[in-house]
């Protein structure tokens, strides 16, 4: 059985379970395990440090102490931006990464944002998939980040919680 709590980027939990998503994301991108320095620039690349207070909330699934699940939130000009979406590969399939993002939007909703967006690799078939179920739809890109080659966006009603 697991939770879903708030969890603040640098702490214990936060920081690892961010970690092992860098780990899985580096080492698809690579083609193989990644080696601590890629994932050491990859957590610089692509910081988190911002997903608490005014500018994004960062959400973790706990299951005996661990954090084996994650889901960041990040607020840009009215829009919500989901970063750092991972389940741990051992806890898929438990429905853990739709709850993560049901309590993403909910905090969207708190907020009265109405759209959700994020971009993504259409190699990561899980995470794609998962998107596509829960409503996401795919768009043109939004950004031009050199690591994604997929967009989507979902628009929600915020009188809905």
């Amino acid at each position: 059985m697991f939770t879903i709590q708030e969890v603040t980027p640098g702490g214990l939990p936060a920081d690892r379970i961010v970690r092992e998503y860098m780990v899985d994301v580096a080492s698809r991108w690579h083609g193989r395990p990644a080696t601590t320095a890629e994932v050491d620039r990859a957590l610089r690349d692509e910081p988190y440090d911002n997903l608490e207070g005014t500018t994004g909330v960062l959400f973790a699934a706990i299951e005996d102490d661990r954090a084996i699940a994650c889901v960041g939130v990040r607020y840009v000009d009215g829009i919500a931006e989901l970063t750092k979406v991972f389940t741990l590969p051992g806890h898929r399939g438990r429905g853990i990464g739709s709850q993560l993002l049901r309590t993403a939007e909910l905090a969207c909703q708190a907020r009265g944002i109405t759209t959700i967006q994020l971009d993504t690799r259409a190699e990561l078939h899980e995470a794609c998939a998962l998107y596509e179920r829960i409503g996401f739809r795919r768009v043109d890109a939004f950004n031009d980040d050199p690591y994604s080659d997929r967009w989507y966006r979902k628009v929600i009603d915020p009188g809905l919680g």
